[in-house]
């Protein structure tokens, strides 16, 4: 949930980056009646996902040389992911420093503004509004903000200031349906529209 919100101010220089990641039991392929032991609990520990979450940003950031995938040298990415009792929706508390910082105004701009390839060929399963930002103090929440734009959409909120790094927010996306099927469907309609399935 978080690349997304961090790719369109990667103009900016991104430093460093901190991300707490609090992911959906459906993400581990379970239901509360199969997994009761989630219930009242937090698991602050799955397997693999710290090194996925701290190298995959890098690999969307990187670029294709003879074939083969380069990562990105920076930002460097430290992540802890922590498995908590919520059915669908991947949140995250994000923290971010810069080369050179943006105002609160500029981010929330270019959030606004963001499009993709697929708002820009204005694909079936993209979502109009790719990025969403909740003005409120107690959003997003995976309940009320998982399923916006057909669970294709970004949604963030909470963007301010921090003590330490630049600025911390929170992000949220549909893991079954941003990051799995719908994702899928979208991708097909990419290459689709890009002419590969010809």
């Amino acid at each position: 949930s978080y690349v997304p919100a961090l790719s369109p101010l990667r103009k900016y220089g991104i430093k460093n980056v901190l991300a707490c990641t609090y992911q959906a039991i459906s993400g581990a392929g379970k239901t509360f009646e199969r997994w009761p032991e989630i219930l009242d609990n937090i698991v602050p520990y799955i397997g693999g996902e710290e090194e996925k979450s701290e190298k995959e940003p890098l690999k969307v950031w990187g670029k294709i040389e003879n074939g083969q995938i380069v990562s990105a040298d920076s930002p460097l990415i430290t992540t802890q992911c922590l498995r908590v009792p919520v059915s669908d929706g991947h949140t995250a508390a994000v923290f971010v420093s810069f080369e050179q910082k943006p105002s609160k105004d500029e981010i929330l701009k270019i959030w606004e503004d963001f499009k993709g390839v697929p708002q820009e060929l204005d694909l079936p399963s993209a979502p109009k509004q790719f990025i969403h930002y909740f003005q409120e103090d107690d959003r997003p929440q995976a309940k009320l903000d998982r399923n916006i734009e057909g669970g294709m959409a970004v949604s963030v909120g909470r963007l301010r200031e921090d003590t330490m790094f630049d600025y911390k927010f929170v992000c949220l996306s549909h893991n079954t349906l941003r990051g799995a099927a719908g994702g899928g469907v979208l991708l097909a309609e990419l290459l689709a529209a890009k002419g590969y399935l010809d």
